[in-house]
């Protein structure tokens, strides 16, 4: 593809974007601080952390690295409490995650910035697709590799 007929997939904004995901960059840094330098750099005030009921904890300890510079809000998976028999419309027992739930108190917060962290697979996309502001991913769900998929391709044959 031709340099001008890439360049026209960005926006004006997206380009602002990586721009700010350039300067924001932090080498020897973890991914945490380089949020927190994007959304500096950015302007943002207002994160939003969707999680995965089962990192509770985790989010809570990230809600604490984050709260010294941003209003944070977060909110796990099981929020509403919804059974999985009546979303899903199947036969199942126990509460149903509720991504577009997540996405959308997030959006009732006015948040700038969306953190997901933790969802199942399918469900971080559905997140993705309902936010209404940006989202970048902190954790993925990884049962067998505890939440890091790149074991995957450490392991040797």
């Amino acid at each position: 593809m031709e340099q001008n007929k890439i360049q026209q997939l960005y926006t004006h904004e997206d380009i602002q974007k990586m721009r700010i995901a350039e300067k924001a960059r932090l080498p020897g840094k973890n991914r945490v601080e380089e949020i927190k330098n994007y959304a500096r750099l950015s302007g943002i005030r207002r994160i939003g952390i969707a999680y995965c009921i089962s990192l509770k904890k985790e989010a809570a300890m990230l809600t604490e690295k984050l709260n010294d510079e941003f209003e944070i809000y977060s909110i796990d998976c099981f929020n509403e409490r919804i059974p999985s028999s009546e979303l899903l419309g199947i036969e199942a027992r126990g509460i149903s995650c509720n991504p577009a739930g997540q996405a959308e108190y997030l959006a009732q917060q006015n948040t700038e910035l969306n953190i997901s962290f933790g969802l199942c697979m399918g469900h971080d996309i559905i997140f993705n697709q309902k936010s209404k502001a940006p989202v970048t991913t902190l954790i993925v769900k990884d049962r067998e590799y505890k939440h890091n998929p790149y074991k995957a391709f450490e392991e040797k044959e």
